[in-house]
């Protein structure tokens, strides 16, 4: 479904990414690891087309996206979780979920079917549907953040950091949730600091080294790599 080649992104003069390959079949949850600073975030921010490349292609289901603009990208079927938990925060949930499906916005009928199944999928959002999204706790604005990038209805969902912040509880709950979207079919491409949760997850894994990948194969593999520490934390 995705397929990168020798991607390369900039900021200025710094390189964010240099030289990555990467490739996430259909149904697959792949995890993206790294230290802070590998170029984990970069690389979906590219995927979405919220940063431009300054080398190599991106090619989405065929086609190439490289330049694509984040409208086009997200039109074409990839939604983005980012890690800035970013909600309107003077809407209501039910007004961000909305918001979600904006590229669908003649459907009346699926809008309003998809948002029941997100009140489903997220019973604590329900309860939260007329409270101004600001007010909402971390792990409830987490939640609404990938219900939103639901609503779009994408072919491969982005997620980045999910679980960043939030109480131990919590965490295991976004997993538990993340486990379902993958368990129906959704494609994910996840980078996650919390590599042990991220493997028993993932299919296969990436891990970013300075902007590049340092291993990868499938993440049982990774995850009884005994060098995966000192890969990890860049030792």
């Amino acid at each position: 479904m995705l397929k990168i080649d020798n991607l390369g992104v900039k900021y200025g003069a710094v390189s964010g990414v240099k030289k990555i390959d990467l490739l996430v079949n259909q149904g697959e949850l792949v995890a993206l690891l790294g230290a802070n600073g590998a170029g984990k975030s970069t690389t979906l921010l590219a995927v979405a087309g919220a940063l431009k490349c300054d080398q190599g292609s991106i090619v989405f289901n065929g086609q190439d996206i490289t330049l694509y603009p984040p409208e086009k990208t997200i039109r074409m079927g990839i939604a983005m979780v980012p890690e800035t938990r970013d909600v309107f925060p003077d809407l209501t949930t039910h007004e961000n979920l909305k918001l979600g499906a904006f590229i669908r916005s003649r459907d009346k009928v699926g809008i309003e079917q998809d948002l029941e199944k997100m009140y489903g999928l997220f019973p604590i959002l329900k309860d939260r549907v007329n409270q101004s999204a600001g007010t909402l706790s971390g792990g409830e604005q987490q939640q609404l953040v990938i219900a939103r990038a639901l609503m779009s209805r994408p072919k491969l969902l982005l997620l980045d950091e999910p679980s960043l912040g939030l109480a131990p509880a919590i965490v295991d709950h976004i997993f538990e949730l993340i486990l379902h979207l993958k368990n129906q079919g959704l494609t994910i491409l996840l980078v996650e600091q919390n590599a042990v949760k991220a493997l028993q997850l993932a299919d296969r894994a990436y891990v970013l080294s300075l902007g590049t990948v340092a291993t990868a194969g499938p993440a049982k593999d990774i995850a009884s790599n005994s060098d995966l520490a000192s890969i990890y934390f860049g030792n």
